[in-house]
């Protein structure tokens, strides 16, 4: 069992730039702006030998009604559930507020191995807020800056201490586990798992705000596990889930939402957008959530070809399908409006769901699948190259300057997108009509539906070429 670490404390204190330091990687949005982070992240961090779970949380807020902040301290109180050790930071440069005074006494009575970690303790500004800490009862502080990594060496003592602690306890229980009866296994027997729990599976969900990306993360993983909520752009960070659905690992990732560039002014919503970008990038398939209400707007059409641009597997998921009265001529009105606006697309899955109510989710896991096995397809070359004789025969390339065009030969060099090399007498000169014809012709022959394709042409050697003259001597 993995140690697990949780940095909490009040808003601007410096817990995200703690944890982009202890897992290595500029995983968590940073700023001046109190309350960046709302969501719980998790990460690997590590600490030289030492790695465990780590769970960056939301600024604490004295709040208990129904407000975002309530929401946002309900998502600490359950990393301080979850963890193993706690790491409750302050502003070495502020002192002790009452806000910390409150959040310590809450600490207190969680039962859990609680660290007083004093950061901004660079200088001698911060001397006085060392000090201060005392008050809160919570034994010698750690003064730490996360920004510069001072102090990160107690840091490890703490969890050393802490993962031996859990190694004592798991070796007890293993000696006081005693079997019923003694199984005998041939030295000579494989042991197959019934997964590979390493094949694991990148599925981001993107969209507009307010399209119902968290809802549908939450009732897939049957928790509270990102903030809702009727306010839009709640999301900021970029936040994986790690679900498992029907014996494999999927890594949901829950993105913010993504306007109009030309709306996106603030520094912070600049921050998030990238932030989604780029969980697009190292995404294998990607949900792009649309409300069924205000479906295929253009902020729809650009992400929709964003997506096909970075060569990912797409699903679009039709959300808040419990709102639609006429649901079978809706539905007809929307797969011809995708056929039409898509184009590049052709046959992308169209799903419609209630991630609200959980309805329909198991075709659109269905659908990820499916897109998945297209995007990984692998063809052989001579099917390749019957189909590349066949769209010829059935439809010749045009003769440009009273010169016609050869194609000679098409292979597969790659997957994740299928992507396709086709070698002819003058590449330049081929019509991206015919190109876009072939790939089309591809999609639907060798139903690889929703998947983008790539079609690079290249130039087949001229054996009368000077050079090629020589070689045949």
């Amino acid at each position: 069992m993995k140690l697990t670490v949780a940095i909490v404390g009040r808003p601007n204190v410096g817990k995200s730039t703690l944890f982009n330091r202890l897992v290595g990687k500029r995983l968590a949005l940073v700023d001046d702006t109190p309350g960046v982070t709302r969501d719980r992240r998790e990460g690997e961090g590590r600490i030289g030998e030492l790695t465990f779970r780590l769970v960056d949380t939301a600024g604490y807020e004295d709040v208990t009604d129904d407000s975002l902040e309530a929401r946002m301290r309900q998502q600490t109180v359950a990393a301080i559930e979850e963890a193993d050790v706690i790491f409750f930071m302050i502003d070495a440069r502020s002192g002790v507020t009452p806000l910390d005074q409150t959040f310590g006494s809450l600490l207190r009575k969680s039962n859990r191995e609680i660290h007083l970690v004093a950061n901004k303790a660079e200088g001698r500004a911060s001397e006085a807020g060392i000090m201060d800490a005392y008050s809160l009862g919570l034994g010698e502080p750690i003064a730490l800056s996360a920004e510069h990594g001072t102090g990160v060496g107690d840091l490890y003592n703490i969890l050393y201490d802490a993962n031996e602690k859990i190694a004592e306890l798991e070796t007890e229980d293993d000696k006081q586990f005693q079997p019923e009866i003694n199984v005998d296994v041939e030295p000579d027997a494989e042991i197959v798992p019934r997964w590979d729990p390493n094949r694991y599976l990148n599925v981001a969900i993107v969209g507009r705000p307010n399209a119902g990306k968290s809802t549908l993360i939450n009732r897939l993983v049957g928790e509270e596990r990102v903030l809702t909520g009727p306010e839009a752009g709640i999301t900021r960070d970029s936040i994986m889930v790690p679900w498992e659905y029907e014996g494999r690992t999927i890594n949901l990732v829950d993105t913010a939402g993504i306007r109009k560039r030309a709306r996106v002014q603030k520094k912070l919503e600049k921050l998030a957008v990238a932030d989604a970008l780029r969980s697009i990038q190292y995404a294998e398939v990607v949900v792009l959530i649309l409300d069924a209400t205000q479906p295929f707007e253009k902020q729809d059409l650009h992400l929709a070809d964003l997506v096909e641009r970075e060569g990912r597997a797409l699903v679009i998921a039709l959300n808040k399908w419990d709102l639609i009265k006429d649901k079978n001529e809706t539905l007809k009105k929307l797969r011809e409006a995708c056929e039409r606006l898509l184009p590049q697309l052709r046959g992308v899955p169209l799903i419609t769901l209630s991630g609200l109510k959980g309805k329909n989710i198991p075709n659109l896991m269905k659908a990820i699948f499916e897109i998945e096995k297209n995007w990984n397809i692998r063809l052989p070359t001579s099917k390749v190259n019957q189909f590349l004789n066949a769209m010829v025969q059935a439809h010749t390339p045009p003769a440009v300057s009273g010169r016609r065009l050869k194609l000679r030969y098409m292979t597969q060099v790659k997957s994740r997108p299928p992507t396709f090399i086709l070698f002819c007498s003058r590449p330049d000169a081929l019509p991206t009509a015919y190109t876009r014809y072939l790939t089309n012709g591809m999609r639907e022959h060798f139903n690889m539906v929703g998947t983008p394709i790539r079609l690079w042409i290249r130039a087949g050697d001229n054996p009368y070429h000077e050079k090629n003259k020589r070689k045949l001597g």
